[in-house]
């Protein structure tokens, strides 16, 4: 998989209509503010139909204009070549594929993968549960459309259910509740399953590139037993009811895992510099990257913005060993920023260089 070209108009900062793609390494270098993670941006919405940075497209839009359009010619994983477009107008999104509208983007996912490496993925280990909830459901709906119309249902459900009790329509909790045990199952055993397998990816990763071994391990304790019956947790949400209403919201179910990271000293994050959460945060995306790998045998393109910085050298040597394999992969530096030596040759066929100015993309 590869993208050839990048067309944008109206996005952020970016007055360069076209960029040219067409390598394995496409390396962005530019002081901070001038538009090289807003390309990476711009990649990843027309791969997801979403943002990295904001819920709300309407604030990519550039200043002045009142609406954005971004397209892109890329190779799938059958090598033929397809056109994305994604607009966004009037509060409204559209999705054409290949030139046909798609309403679901879930047809956008399984075209073209990718995994972004961001400043903000530090979260995954310091930050709040839904964190690493949302990072594992990504990693799942990368591959299996079934979980990923599973957790919609889940979703949906949910907030229909809170609607109820808030409403004090508690006539409608016992279907809300049958609904609620037959999508949340199959989530929390998907879960589950993901959990064993970053097990078995992260912590050699972490390991290898630390040089230290701190037993760093990743548990899914599920608000839910996994050892429960759908008739078992139907009683369970029976028994919770009054709680529920008390609190005006479901107190139980997927919506409430927990995912752990853990060391020998008990809670990873207690303990842990903030060097070794930048690690930690980039060997979860590594280990994202092989279990997408592991299940479908392609390469996912990679996004990595600009967080190689906090590494030392030697830590950044060993952790690129680990990368993973990728049909391409956009990098974006600070000036000063030194490449990554053995590791490609920037200036080789297989990369594109550009020095990023005011939204520009110059040859560098």
């Amino acid at each position: 998989m590869l993208i050839r070209k990048l067309v944008l108009d109206g996005f952020r900062n970016i007055q360069d209509h076209e960029v040219e793609t067409s390598a394995k390494q496409v390396i962005l270098t530019g002081e901070n503010g001038q538009g090289k993670t807003n390309l990476l941006e711009a990649v990843y919405i027309l791969c997801y139909g979403m943002s990295f940075r904001t819920q709300n497209l309407r604030e990519t839009i550039t200043y002045g204009k009142d609406m954005f359009y971004l397209s892109s010619v890329f190779q799938d994983s059958q090598n033929l070549d397809r056109k994305a477009e994604i607009s966004f107008n009037e509060g409204k999104k559209h999705i054409r594929l290949d030139g046909k509208d798609i309403k679901d983007r879930k047809e956008l996912i399984y075209c073209l993968p990718c995994i972004v490496f961001s400043h903000d993925d530090i979260e995954f280990v310091r930050g709040e549960p839904e964190n690493r909830r949302k990072f594992f459901d990504q990693t799942m709906t990368m591959y299996d459309p079934v979980f990923f119309d599973d957790l919609r249902r889940y979703k949906t459900v949910l907030k229909q259910r809170n609607a109820a009790i808030k409403d004090q329509r508690y006539e409608l909790l016992d279907i809300y509740d049958e609904k609620l045990a037959r999508y949340g199952m199959p989530i929390m055993r998907a879960r589950s399953s993901v959990c064993s397998s970053f097990s078995a990816i992260f912590p050699d990763i972490y390991n290898n590139v630390s040089l230290e071994d701190r037993g760093i391990q990743i548990k899914y304790r599920p608000s839910w037993s996994e050892s429960e019956s759908y008739d078992d947790i139907m009683i369970r949400l029976a028994n919770q009811r009054d709680v529920d209403i008390k609190m005006s919201t479901t107190t139980s179910g997927p919506h409430r895992d927990r995912f752990l990271i853990t060391d020998r000293n008990g809670v990873f994050v207690n303990g842990a510099s903030t060097g070794q959460m930048r690690l930690a945060s980039l060997v979860f995306r590594s280990a994202q990257a092989a279990f997408y790998r592991q299940k479908t045998g392609l390469n996912p393109i990679f996004l990595i913005d600009d967080v190689l910085l906090e590494l030392d050298s030697q830590k950044r040597a060993r952790y690129l060993s680990y990368l993973g394999h990728y049909n391409q992969a956009f990098f974006t530096f600070l000036p000063e920023e030194k490449y990554f030596g053995a590791f490609f040759n920037p200036n080789g066929s297989d990369t594109i260089r550009y020095r990023v100015e005011n939204g520009r993309f110059l040859s560098a």
